[in-house]
């Protein structure tokens, strides 16, 4: 967050506010944050609620500092495909979440919500595509994928996994250590093959020889994953937040 007195605000929970206290907000920043996690094995290393954990921080934080409401998370998405079964990881169809967003937009934006910030950290086309296909009436919908944001790791033009690799479980090692069993933690470095059977949520997305994490978790950090949510924080803060501030 960008100064202390930002960093003591709380949160503007939906759940947690009675119908006045949401009208009188709408009534001053009509915007609401949805974060939209998954429930999938993230590698031996990382708890399945990983993407959600971490969207779930960010849009805290961004509601804290810039006043804007906070819908409970949706915490199922269209998970990667995976060969081999991993128990607790639990997954929705690519046409059950787009309906589901759907209505629920559709309600808010009768309550008088304007503009609709989707956040998540699962970059898989067929997940992205129900958040960003959304049909409101006049209301205006930005979904950002935490990880499409340009970052600083990366070379032009590439297009890399995360999924339990070392971005998201620096990341997590920031927001919350205890959660992270680094010890654990097996490298598996994808084809280009494999690359693209992920981002298209083809079948057998997560090959069998893969631990359940594409990429090279040994090399996080706290120190990366602080780097990375400041990176990341700051450029949907100026992007999305600051850009679009009500007048």
């Amino acid at each position: 967050m960008t100064d202390a007195s930002a960093a003591q605000r709380r949160p503007l929970l939906l759940k947690r506010l009675t119908p006045d206290e949401v009208r009188t907000q709408l009534a001053r920043d009509p915007r609401l944050i949805l974060p939209v996690g998954t429930t999938e094995q993230h590698g031996p290393h990382l708890p399945f609620g990983c993407d959600t954990i971490i969207v779930e921080r960010l849009a805290d934080d961004l509601s804290a500092e810039f006043g804007v409401l906070r819908a409970p998370t949706i915490e199922y998405g269209v998970n990667a495909p995976t060969v081999t079964r991993f128990p607790g990881s639990a997954g929705v169809r690519f046409k059950t979440l787009h309906r589901l967003i759907n209505d629920l937009v559709t309600a808010w934006e009768a309550g008088g919500v304007e503009q609709f910030i989707i956040l998540t950290a699962h970059g898989q086309d067929p997940h992205q595509e129900a958040l960003s296909t959304l049909s409101p009436k006049r209301a205006r919908v930005r979904t950002v994928d935490i990880f499409s944001v340009p970052l600083p790791t990366e070379r032009a033009g590439e297009r890399i996994v995360v999924h339990g690799g070392e971005l998201d479980t620096s990341l997590l090692l920031y927001v919350d250590r205890s959660l992270v069993q680094i010890e654990a933690a097996r490298d598996f470095e994808p084809s280009r093959r494999t690359s693209r059977r992920y981002h298209r949520g083809a079948r057998g997305s997560i090959p069998k020889e893969s631990p359940g994490s594409i990429g090279r978790p040994t090399l996080a950090s706290d120190e990366t994953g602080e780097r990375l949510y400041a990176f990341i924080y700051d450029r949907i803060a100026t992007r999305i937040f600051r850009a679009d501030r009500p007048k």
